[in-house]
C-alpha cells in the first residue's frame, strides 16, 4: 500500500467548480472580471510595448518594470480564462497535468513578482543613493544577471509542490471547489498525510516572501536617510516622487498576498467563499492596477503612453 500513488490514482482529470454558493451569480461575476482581465491584458501590453520602441526607456528600472509586465501577463492568464470559462459554461475540467501546469505557474509568477519588486527597490536605492555611480553599479550585464536570479530562485521554490502534489494518490473526490488549481486546495483532495505539502506551502514561500519585504524595508530605510539630508525641499520631494509608484506597486501587491496567505493557513473560520473571491482578486486587480499606477505617476511613461494614445494633440 505504500507505492499505491504510483498505480494512476493520480492520473484522472480534476473538475474546477468555481466560486461554491455563487454558481447563480457566475455570469454576472464574469463582467466585471473579464473588463479588468482585459484592462491587464491591454495595460501591460502597452507597456511592454513602450518600453521596447523608445531607447530613452532601455534604463534597468524599465527593463525591471518590463519583466513585472510580463509577470503579471502570466499570473492573470493562467487563472483568469479558466475561470471565465466556469463562469460562462459551468464547471470545466482540467487534467491533472494541466492542473500541475496552472498551480506551478500560479505560484511561481507569484514569487517571481516579489523578488522583482525587491529588485527595483535597489534600483531605486542605488539611484538616490548613489546617483554618481548608477551607471556603473547597475549595467547591463548586472540586471540581466539579477534577472536570471531571482527567476531561477522563484522556479526552485515553486519545483517541488510540483512532486509533492504528484506523489500524492487522489482516490476520493476530483472536484475542485475552485477557478483554478492551487497547491494546498488539491492537496486536500488526496487521501494520504499531506502534512509536508501543508508546511512546505506554507513556510517556504512565506519565508521567501517575508524576506524580500525585509530587504525591500531596509532599500526605503536607507533611501529616507538618504532623501533628509538633502538641502532642499525641492530635491527631497522630486526623489520621494521616483519612489511613489513603486511603492503604490508594493502595497498593493503586499497587503492582500499576505492576508490570502494568513488567512487560508490559519482563518478556519472565514467562509471558503470569501477566500475563493479574495484568490479570484489577488491574481486579477494587481495586473490590471499596476501598469495604470506606472502609466499615471512615472512621467516617462506617462509622456509616451499620451503620445501613442494621441499623436495629433502631442504634436
Amino acid at each position: 500500500m505504500a507505492i499505491y500513488n504510483a498505480t494512476g490514482y493520480n492520473m484522472g482529470a480534476f473538475t474546477l467548480l468555481g466560486i461554491p454558493g455563487l454558481e447563480q451569480y457566475h455570469i454576472w461575476i464574469s463582467i466585471p472580471f473579464c473588463l479588468i482581465y482585459l484592462v491587464a491584458i491591454v495595460g501591460n501590453s502597452i507597456l511592454l510595448y513602450l518600453i521596447a520602441k523608445e531607447h530613452s526607456l532601455h534604463a534597468p528600472m524599465f527593463f525591471l518594470l518590463s519583466m513585472l509586465a510580463i509577470t503579471d501577463l502570466i499570473l492573470s492568464t493562467t487563472c483568469v480564462p479558466k475561470a471565465l470559462s466556469i463562469f460562462w459554461f459551468g464547471p470545466q475540467e482540467i487534467s491533472f497535468s494541466g492542473c500541475l501546469t496552472q498551480l506551478f505557474f500560479l505560484h511561481c509568477s507569484s514569487v517571481l513578482d516579489s523578488a522583482i519588486l525587491l529588485a527595483m527597490a535597489f534600483d531605486r536605492y542605488v539611484a538616490i543613493c548613489s546617483p554618481l555611480r548608477y551607471t556603473t553599479i547597475l549595467t547591463p550585464r548586472t540586471i540581466v544577471t539579477i534577472a536570471v536570479g531571482i527567476s531561477f530562485r522563484s522556479f526552485s521554490v515553486f519545483v517541488p509542490c510540483v512532486f509533492l502534489v504528484n506523489r500524492l494518490p487522489f482516490c476520493r473526490t476530483h472536484n475542485i471547489p475552485h477557478t483554478y488549481c492551487e497547491h494546498i486546495g488539491v492537496a486536500r483532495l488526496a487521501c494520504a498525510d499531506i502534512s509536508i505539502n501543508i508546511w512546505y506551502g506554507f513556510c517556504v514561500p512565506i519565508m521567501t516572501v517575508v524576506i524580500d519585504v525585509i530587504l525591500i524595508g531596509v532599500s526605503y530605510i536607507l533611501i529616507l536617510c538618504a532623501v533628509f539630508r538633502l538641502p532642499s525641499q525641492d530635491a527631497r520631494q522630486k526623489a520621494l516622487g521616483t519612489c511613489g509608484s513603486h511603492v503604490c506597486v508594493i502595497l498593493m501587491f503586499y497587503i492582500p498576498a499576505f492576508f490570502s496567505i494568513l488567512a487560508h493557513r490559519f482563518g478556519h473560520n472565514v467562509p471558503r467563499t470569501f477566500h475563493i473571491v479574495f484568490a479570484n482578486l489577488y491574481v486579477i486587480i494587481p495586473p490590471a492596477l499596476n501598469p495604470l499606477v506606472y502609466g499615471v505617476k512615472t512621467k516617462q511613461i506617462r509622456e509616451k503612453v499620451i503620445l501613442l494614445l494621441f499623436p495629433k494633440r502631442s504634436s
